[in-house]
């Protein structure tokens, strides 16, 4: 079932909330998406990990989803910041235009350490 390609969870790490979001990122994963960043900011998250590691294909849908999730972050000034991207991703997510709002981290301990050490700074 189509619908059921993507599986959104949530974990918290001290200031930083994680939404793992495995499988595919297109337009059924929407509502998944939306709410799992609704759920972290009521939640009061400032820092926002989204973790691509096991994530294979990402569309041009879920490309809008993510730029969405984007204007949303900085109307409610919070940070994000991606990992586990593939290379190919992270090239995608340059040209268009993901990775000026965002940063991007070849995992997410790497992420975690990033923005830990920013917040303490």
């Amino acid at each position: 079932m189509l619908e059921d390609e993507l599986t959104v969870s949530i974990r918290i790490n001290e200031k930083v909330a994680i939404i793992d979001l495995i499988g595919d990122v297109t337009t059924f994963a929407e509502e998944k998406i939306n709410n799992a960043y609704q759920e972290v900011t009521k939640a009061g998250a400032q820092h926002i990990l989204l973790n691509f590691r096991q994530n294979d294909y990402i569309n041009s849908a879920g490309i809008a989803i993510l730029i969405g999730i984007v204007t949303e972050v900085n109307r409610h000034n919070q940070k994000l910041a991606f990992s586990g991207l593939s290379q190919h991703f992270q090239k995608i997510f340059r040209m268009v235009g993901l990775a000026q709002y965002a940063d991007i981290y070849q995992d997410d301990q790497e992420a975690l350490e990033a923005i830990n050490n920013a917040a303490a700074a």
